[in-house]
């Protein structure tokens, strides 16, 4: 009995101890940010360059934590700071096996090739009516990485 009580004490003080070396979520996303605002504020380093290298990285890790999530078993698990939290990925319906709900479907994509097409011409729907133009939403601009 001695022992495991023994066991048990220096597993805890590792997991104390180990708690103090891995920070939390925010903790990380914290001293990351101060990390990439040093570096850059230094001036010593040009910023296209540190953004391709953390592209890298971020690249490997991403390689790395998919093939590692493959090992997993499909359990809850606790470790190193982290929950685990199985979940089973359930059914989804087959919508379109249903002839209502496919030409409705196909209905709306009909509408919306008359809608894009209004936007550049006068367009008649099939009962006569005119299509109206639509008003538009400006996309958020991205930067496209290639490599």
């Amino acid at each position: 009995m001695g022992q495991s009580k023994d066991l048990f004490m220096m597993m805890r003080e590792q997991e104390v101890a180990t708690i103090k070396f891995l920070p939390s979520k925010k903790q990380l996303q914290k001293s990351s940010k101060e990390f990439a605002n040093k570096m850059m504020n230094t001036g010593e380093h040009n910023v296209q360059e540190l953004y391709s290298q953390a592209l890298r990285l971020k690249e490997a890790l991403t390689v790395i934590e998919t093939e590692l999530k493959s090992k997993l078993p499909q359990e809850n698990f606790e470790a190193f700071g982290l929950k685990g939290t199985y979940r089973s990925g359930g059914d989804s319906l087959n919508y379109g096996e249903d002839v209502i709900y496919a030409g409705l479907k196909k209905d709306l994509a009909d509408r919306a090739d008359l809608l894009k097409l209004a936007q550049k011409q006068d367009v008649l729907d099939l009962g006569g009516n005119e299509v109206i133009k639509v008003s538009s939403t400006p996309r958020k601009s991205s930067l496209a990485i290639s490599f």
